[in-house]
């Protein structure tokens, strides 16, 4: 059992930091075609109509909200297989585990909404994007961690995860109850009845993955069109998938595995690629200063350190956690940091909150300002921190 679940592990912190990488180069392309001639084809790309109907139905939005709603409902497919296999047998299975991710995650999420709210209190137009900040983002975050390679203990890497994982709980309940439109019950009614039919195949661990797909396609469109976000339809599937199936059947952690390199390397990229593009044109220091943009970037800059590092040392300290083995306070001032690149889940958070195109770049602006400064720092630190020679622990200092 511990050698799968530590050799499960491995294999996705080695995909999500490839894929990390993957996505800085598609983040980086977005912010340079949006600043060059190929602007216009871009833009009018991503605002595009697709249509897709039968009868009376019909769904028809630009390619972003496809992206934004359609491709990352697998992306939080996918989140809810992590959570559900590290609540039953991984990094969240028992409190000795999940003591100190869970302290540092909840400072990680107050603090820097705390901020923002702050810097927003007088502006009834922004104040609503206040969960921007509290978000990381694993892929980007480890795809840092990457580049220090065998230097970086493992025990440092399943903490960040961790962190992540609660994290991606808060703003999957966040999304669900502040960022829902209005609610047409007969689509939850159908949503419902079809998630009934879901756990109740999952509760029989069905094995095939057949029903599970067509099942959760359908409670999507449901869910699409009832008001609360169709995203969330990839969570609530993901929860009904058993661990094992009936003929013995590793059934999660096999969807899991085939749906990691999809996600990593086509779906968030595609994600960032379609976000991150902003104008430069007529920006000036003054813009960044805005209440919008600091808000976000502070949040994310200096609410992670204070929120993740102040509430795992507090927690250590009064002894309701403990730091894992071979990490010193050093690397989680660190990690800190790196939980600070909010990129993918507050870009995503930013489209929920705003639909104003100006409010939208000012996001764009404060989320990139803040992960960039926060990845470099994080990893300038960590580099310092960490011993040059990988057989080394590091310092518990």
């Amino acid at each position: 059992m511990i050698d799968r679940v530590g050799g499960a592990l491995k294999d996705f912190l080695k995909q999500e930091s490839a894929g990390g990488i993957v996505l800085i180069v598609a983040a980086a392309l977005a912010l340079i075609i949006a600043n060059t001639p190929l602007a216009t084809g871009y833009f009018g790309t991503l605002e595009t109509k697709l249509n897709l109907s039968y009868g009376a139905f019909e769904i028809n939005k630009p390619l972003l909200l496809w992206i934004n709603d359609g491709l990352m409902a697998i992306f939080f497919f996918l989140i809810g297989l992590e959570v559900k296999r590290e609540i039953l047998e991984g990094q969240l299975s028992s409190w000795d585990k999940a003591s100190l991710p869970l302290i540092a995650a909840i400072g990680g999420m107050a603090i820097p909404a705390l901020i923002f709210v702050g810097f927003n209190w007088d502006s009834p137009e922004t104040v609503s994007g206040w969960a921007i900040p509290a978000a990381t983002d694993i892929a980007f975050a480890l795809g840092i961690l990457s580049l220090l390679g065998p230097r970086v203990p493992v025990a440092l890497k399943a903490l960040l995860l961790a962190v992540a994982v609660i994290d991606d709980i808060g703003a999957i309940t966040i999304i669900a109850i502040f960022y829902s439109g209005e609610l047409k019950l007969d689509m939850l009614m159908g949503a419902a009845i079809t998630f009934a039919v879901l756990a109740a195949i999952g509760r029989a661990k069905f094995g095939s993955r057949i029903p599970y797909v067509l099942l959760t396609v359908l409670m999507w469109v449901f869910v699409l069109k009832s008001g609360v976000h169709a995203t969330l339809a990839g969570v609530a599937a993901a929860f009904c998938v058993p661990m094992v199936s009936r003929k013995g059947e590793r059934l999660l952690e096999d969807m899991e595995h085939g749906l990691h390199s999809w996600v990593a390397f086509l779906i968030i990229p595609i994600f960032g690629f379609a976000n991150a593009g902003v104008s430069l044109v007529g920006i000036s220091p003054a813009d960044l200063l805005a209440p919008l943009p600091l808000g976000i970037a502070l949040g994310l800059l200096i609410g992670k350190q204070i929120g993740i590092f102040g509430f795992a040392y507090v927690g250590v300290k009064m002894g309701f956690a403990k730091l894992p083995e071979n990490v010193g306070w050093k690397q989680i001032h660190a990690l800190s940091l790196l939980a600070a690149i909010g990129f993918t889940m507050s870009l995503f958070i930013g489209n929920l909150a705003f639909t104003d195109p100006a409010l939208v770049d000012a996001v764009k602006l404060g989320v990139l300002s803040g992960s960039l400064v926060a990845a470099l720092a994080g990893f300038f630190l960590l580099k310092a921190t960490l011993p040059k020679d990988a057989q080394q622990p590091p310092a518990t200092e």
